[in-house]
């Protein structure tokens, strides 16, 4: 039996690209709907999360995060895992790849993936809400997708803000939220602010609007008003609709209701802009089968690598 290949971060991400990787995504949704399940187990303020996923012809994933939250009084990451990858054939270990390199390219993928169906082709300024390390993630994944855009950055906090922007020389910080949406083709906000930052009477014409920081049922990153003005697509019913305030909240209060929902990545195929002045809205969920589809796609790109 031969060993599972072992993928670190740097090695790894060394072979990706971000189109490809969108492109392994939708077909990753072709094959038929994966099986996903989540265990929890608790000791005190730590948490073992384990989410799990199979998908027929594509084979088992299941992802380890271990969250222990006192590692930031020692200088430690707070969450570390890792993904082991088995096959369809025969439930044999493929591999074992970096817990953050999947984390990375699963999250700001997804949301690619919608932006490159829903976002207008033409689209010159992306905003960025939020300057964490999925921030950073978005400017590299937009900048593939959208290669003659510039970027804008706003933060709660105006000196992360200015340390992103530091960092890329097509990003520019700013200050003025409802300003700088007014001006936005994309706004992509990735907080976690469990009350809305982003304003639906801000929005321009023809706006893309990418939701990625909120989990849980009690977060939400966009008001009522964005959800209303919007056509609405998801990465997953399962995985949303139920679970997560940015949907979960005004469903409840009849604000809006789920066959407001237009189409979810198994409808990949109605991911359409009908007009260059709609706004269009996708909430990146998640999932333990966008872990297992970006695990596959690693796997491969590790392989074929000279």
């Amino acid at each position: 039996m031969s060993l599972p290949d072992i993928i670190p971060f740097d090695e790894g991400e060394a072979q990706l690209d971000w189109l490809g990787l969108t492109e392994a995504l939708a077909a990753g949704h072709d094959l038929p709907k994966a099986d996903i399940a989540d265990s929890f187990l608790y000791r005190g303020d730590d948490t073992l999360l384990n989410r799990a996923a199979w998908i027929d012809g594509l084979g088992l994933a299941v992802k380890s995060a271990t969250i222990f939250p006192g590692n930031t009084r020692h200088k430690k990451p707070a969450v570390n895992g890792g993904v082991s990858l088995y096959s369809d054939t025969d439930g044999t270990l493929e591999a074992i790849v970096d817990f953050h390199l999947v984390t990375k390219w699963k999250t700001a993928g997804d949301s690619l993936l919608a932006a490159r169906r829903l976002a207008r082709a033409d689209s010159k300024v992306i905003l960025i809400v939020g300057a964490g390390t999925v921030a950073r993630s978005l400017v590299e994944a937009y900048s593939a997708g959208f290669p003659e855009a510039r970027f804008q950055i706003w933060n709660r906090t105006q000196a992360r803000a200015d340390a992103l922007a530091a960092a890329h020389p097509h990003v520019t910080a700013v200050a003025d939220l409802p300003g700088a949406v007014a001006q936005a083709d994309i706004v992509t906000c990735a907080t976690m602010s469990t009350t809305p930052v982003l304003q639906g009477d801000w929005l321009r014409s023809g706006a893309h609007v990418d939701l990625i920081g909120a989990y849980r049922p009690d977060m939400r990153e966009a008001d009522d008003a964005t959800l209303l003005r919007s056509r609405i697509f998801v990465d997953s019913r399962d995985t949303t609709v139920g679970h997560i305030g940015e949907l979960k909240d005004p469903i409840a209060r009849s604000v809006i209701s789920e066959t407001d929902i237009v189409a979810e990545y198994y409808e990949l195929n109605a991911f359409v802009r009908r007009s260059d002045d709609e706004i269009t809205l996708f909430k990146n969920g998640g999932g333990a089968h966008l872990d297992l589809m970006v695990s596959r796609y690693i796997l491969e790109r590790w392989r074929a690598r000279s």
